[in-house]
C-alpha cells in the first residue's frame, strides 16, 4: 500500500508473527496482559463522553467504532461485545486474516478490512470512536496519519491514542528491558527514536483540529505483576481527544 503513513517494514514485521495474536503465551503476551487496563479505560471514558450507563452489558449500542491498526482483533472483539458496530482496519493482510478467522470462531460480526486510514478517509467513512492504540510509533508519517484519522471521526466523536513517551526511562524499560532483558517482546519490535512525547502528540492532534480531553499514564506494577492506570506518563500513556461538534 502506498499511503504516506504506511511503513512497509513495520507491516512486514507484524505480518510475520500474525498467527500468534491470540496466543496469550506467545509473542503478543504483553498485549494480553495490557488489554484489561486499556479496555476499562476506553469503557469508562466512552460511557462518560456519550452519557451511557457503564453498568450495562452493551453500553455502546448504536455507536460505531474504528480500530485502526487492529492487528489480530484483541481490542475489536471486546468492543463488539460492548455493543459497538466495529470496523477493524490494518495494513497487513495476514493480520486481517487472523482477525477474521478468530471473530468467526467467536461468533462476532466485525467488518475487518486490509486497508489504511488514508484509504478509509478517501471513502468518506466516519465513526463515533476511533481507537488508535500502539500504532503511531509504527507509522512513517505521524502528521499525515493523524490527519487521516481525524477525518474518520464524526463531529462530537472521540479518539483514543495510546503510545510510548520518548524518555530515558522508556528506553530502559520499554525497549531494552522488555525486548532484551525480560524477553517480553521480540527484539526489534520498537524503535525508541519513534516514541512520541505527550506534548508532541497533543500538538499534532490539536493541529489536526481535535480538542484534548484527557492524558492518562499507564504503569507496570512490579509487586502486583500487572498494569494499572497511573499519573506517570514517562513510559506508556493514552490521550483522549474530541472532534468538535
Amino acid at each position: 500500500m502506498s499511503d504516506a503513513s504506511v511503513d512497509p517494514a513495520e507491516v512486514a514485521k507484524f505480518s510475520a508473527i500474525a498467527a500468534e495474536w491470540w496466543d496469550p503465551a506467545g509473542k503478543f503476551a504483553p498485549l494480553h496482559k495490557f488489554n484489561p487496563v486499556r479496555l476499562g479505560f476506553i469503557r469508562n471514558e466512552g460511557c462518560a463522553h456519550f452519557g451511557r450507563d457503564s453498568r450495562s452489558l452493551r453500553p455502546f449500542e448504536g455507536l460505531s467504532l474504528l480500530d485502526i491498526g487492529c492487528g489480530g482483533g484483541l481490542l475489536a472483539e471486546p468492543m463488539a461485545r460492548l455493543g459497538f458496530d466495529v470496523t477493524g482496519a490494518d495494513a497487513s493482510e495476514r493480520n486481517i486474516g487472523t482477525a477474521k478467522t478468530h471473530a468467526a470462531q467467536s461468533g462476532l460480526k466485525i467488518d475487518y478490512r486490509a486497508t489504511t486510514a488514508e484509504a478509509l478517509a478517501a471513502e468518506e467513512r466516519s465513526f463515533d470512536v476511533v481507537l488508535n492504540m500502539e500504532v503511531v510509533e509504527h507509522v512513517a508519517d505521524v502528521t499525515a496519519y493523524l490527519g487521516a484519522c481525524t477525518q474518520l471521526m464524526k463531529p462530537g466523536g472521540i479518539t483514543f491514542v495510546a503510545t510510548m513517551n520518548k524518555t530515558l526511562k522508556s528506553l530502559a524499560l520499554a525497549k531494552i528491558g522488555a525486548e532484551y532483558v525480560l524477553g517480553w517482546l521480540p527484539r526489534g519490535t520498537h524503535d525508541w527514536n519513534r516514541f512520541i512525547p505527550p506534548t508532541e502528540l497533543k500538538t499534532s492532534l490539536e493541529q489536526s483540529g481535535l480538542t484534548i480531553l484527557k492524558t492518562q499514564g499507564v504503569s507496570f506494577d512490579l509487586l502486583g505483576w500487572d498494569w494499572k492506570l497511573s499519573p506517570d506518563v514517562d513510559v506508556n500513556y493514552m490521550v483522549v481527544a474530541k472532534r468538535p461538534a
